[in-house]
């Protein structure tokens, strides 16, 4: 072949590559959309109750004992999260609600809400990926017989809202947060912990909590970059008000640098 036919011949490759990479992510962002379950979707049948303005994202995880789960308005559930009540599909797990998520929630993706009795989750209450939480373990008091194979335990779970629960966090059975409560990554919880906590560790133990007459004990570093009222605003604004926010957490950063520097040089 010659030089010409060669340049030719990988032009066309190119432009194949490119023609069938284009459509593969048209493809799939199709899929996406067409996959979601949302209040117009046949999915939402199958909920005992799914709110206005909610969506699960697609791919979907392990989703059953529908009837036993509600999930608030507006709640975004993100891609490969298990939602489930029961053992399995198919049973009869009584009258009441199992699985209650409240309305305005954030549930990152590929985390687990996995509830046999009763999981309370509630308003405004956002989980970073791979977060797992279940209101059922298995005991280890027969020493003779696996323990995969004891009979479980069941103990509720409520969730307090305004909650923020980090990346990799386990909420374990019996565990009641307050309102408000910060919960770091990779914290194991179990336990009570009361309003405008910050909790983290295995196993998690109070890191920071609210005096209602000494404020925040320890102190936090300093004033927050604008009001609640503010945040709001910028909320409603779209990618304007993303980009402003984002503008005064780079102004904020290079002004902590620069006292760490005139700290240290001092």
């Amino acid at each position: 072949m010659s030089r010409i036919g060669r340049m030719l011949a990988a032009r066309v490759g190119r432009g194949t590559r490119q023609g069938v990479h284009i459509a593969v992510h048209h493809a799939w962002e199709w899929a996406r959309r067409q996959g979601e379950i949302t209040p117009r979707t046949p999915g939402r049948r199958r909920f005992a109750y799914l709110g206005e303005g909610a969506c699960i994202g697609f791919p979907v995880g392990a989703i059953y004992g529908e009837p036993w789960i509600s999930i608030g308005d507006h709640t975004l559930v993100g891609t490969h999260v298990t939602i489930s009540a029961g053992f399995v599909p198919g049973l009869d797990l009584g009258p009441d609600v199992i699985v209650r998520i409240g309305g305005s929630c954030s549930i990152g993706r590929g985390t687990h809400i996995v509830g046999h009795q009763s999981i309370e989750i509630g308003n405004d209450v956002f989980t970073g990926p791979n977060v797992y939480i279940t209101d059922q373990n298995h005991t280890y008091g027969d020493l003779h017989t696996p323990i995969g194979r004891q009979w479980p335990e069941n103990n509720p779970v409520v969730i307090g809202d305004g909650c923020w629960i980090g990346a990799g966090a386990i909420i374990l059975p019996g565990t009641r947060l307050g309102r408000n409560v910060a919960v770091a990554g990779g914290a194991v919880v179990r336990g009570e912990f009361a309003d405008h906590a910050v909790i983290g560790g295995v196993p998690a133990k109070v890191l920071r909590s609210h005096d209602a007459e000494n404020g925040w004990q320890p102190p936090l570093r300093g004033a927050p970059l604008m009001s609640l009222d503010e945040l709001a605003a910028l909320s409603v604004d779209g990618l304007e008000g993303l980009q402003i926010l984002q503008d005064k957490l780079r102004e904020a950063s290079a002004s902590r640098e620069d006292e760490t520097v005139h700290k240290e040089a001092g």
